[in-house]
């Protein structure tokens, strides 16, 4: 049998802490995802800034009653301390799906701030 080559292209390599980022928002995991932050880290959403796991869990809790949404990666610049992912959200939200940017600052031990924006 003749297989026709995917015209797909192939998913961006990721940082460790952005992969498991997208699992467990993937997931709808809020203590996964708040697990792949510093304890400080912040996260930039929807006009509002979530700070510490505390608020990065019920902002994972809330965007994942609200929309069940998922992400896949797209491509990705920059390098382990800064990146762009671009990814395609899909969901239960007008407009979707959509391509979105998330602007990962990295430090030893996991996300220090993440912005999503389009």
């Amino acid at each position: 049998m003749n297989k026709k080559p995917s015209t797909l292209p192939p998913s961006p390599v990721l940082p460790s802490a952005v992969a498991a980022y997208i699992q467990a928002a993937n997931d709808q995991d809020a203590a996964g995802v708040a697990a792949c932050f510093v304890a400080d880290g912040t996260v930039r959403d929807e006009g509002a800034t979530r700070r510490g796991s505390a608020e990065i869990a019920a902002w994972v809790r809330d965007t994942a009653t609200r929309y069940q949404s998922t992400i896949e990666p797209l491509a990705m610049v920059g390098d382990d301390a800064q990146c762009e992912l671009s990814a395609v959200v899909s969901g239960n939200f007008p407009g979707s799906p959509v391509t979105l940017k998330f602007h990962f600052v990295l430090v030893p031990g996991g996300i220090a701030s993440l912005a999503i924006g389009a």
